[in-house]
Formats: structure tokens, sequence, C-alpha cells
């Protein structure tokens, strides 16, 4: 679903429903109007053969984050995992795929995993969501997600 005024498209590839998110003034607000950006849901299958083919890793990723120009990039998020994520760490589903897709977007203008990543994105998160709830990473959300993806990729092999 193309939006030629922001230079945003939206791709679902999954059954689920995309909860109604701003994702274009979440885009505007992290980056600006000039940046394209793509945006696809996809299956658990389809991430993981991504993840395997593009970065020569083996599990199912919750966001994956391709630059592809200076002003142009292309974000996946696995729906299904973000959802059961949401649910283990009791966020709403909106505001989980909001958190992921904010980390997404701060790859893309060049942020790498860091005290300076986890503040932008609690910064932007708290402009669109103001239920008052802590940081995802005072909350442990980075120790358990890894913990949780090594825990699935060794059922699943």
């Amino acid at each position: 679903m193309p939006d030629p005024n922001n230079n945003f498209f939206i791709t679902n590839l999954t059954k689920r429903n995309v909860p109604d998110i701003p994702f274009v003034a979440i885009k505007n607000k992290v980056l600006n109007k000039n940046f394209n950006i793509s945006l696809v849901f996809v299956t658990p299958a389809k991430a993981r053969e991504l993840n395997k083919t593009y970065r020569q890793k083996n599990y199912y990723p919750n966001v994956l984050t391709f630059p592809l120009a200076k002003k142009d990039g292309e974000i996946f998020i696995n729906l299904t995992r973000a959802i059961s994520e949401a649910c283990e760490y009791k966020h709403s589903n909106e505001e989980h795929l909001a958190f992921l897709f904010i980390h997404g977007l701060l790859h893309l203008k060049g942020l790498s995993h860091s005290s300076k990543m986890e503040s932008e994105e609690q910064k932007f998160l708290k402009l669109f969501f103001t239920n008052g709830k802590k940081s995802h990473h005072r909350l442990g959300y980075r120790y358990k997600l890894d913990q949780t993806r090594r825990l699935r990729t060794k059922k699943r092999r």
C-alpha cells in the first residue's frame, strides 16, 4: 500500500492483520519525509530465509533492516514473532510493532545496538505511546530476547 506523499510502502505477506499504527508519522519523525521506506510484514519462514541468505544467521528474527541507498531502506518484521513477543513481555501488539519499526528506522539512520540507540527508541516510542510503561531494556528486554532466540533456534533445528 503505497503512500506517494510520504515515500512509504507497506506490504503484508502474512495472513494476519497488521494493527493500526501511525507508521508514516513515526518514519517522518525518526528519519524524514524524504527517506523512502518499504515496510514488509513476513512469516517466520520468510524472516529466517532472509536472515540465512543475507546475514548467514540461522534463527527467526523479529526485525531485519536493509539499507538500500543513502535515503532508501527496507524493514522486514516477522509479524508472528512480534505478536508473540508482545504477549511474552506484556506489551500491546501495537506498541511492540512500533518499537520494532523504530528499531529498524534507527538502524537505517546509522545507529548500532547501544545505550544511545536504546534511549532514542524510548524517546520516539513515548511520542506515540504514552502508557507510562518502563523502557523495554530496563525490563530486561534485550537479555530475555537473546535467551528466547537461542532457545527457539535450538528447538527448531
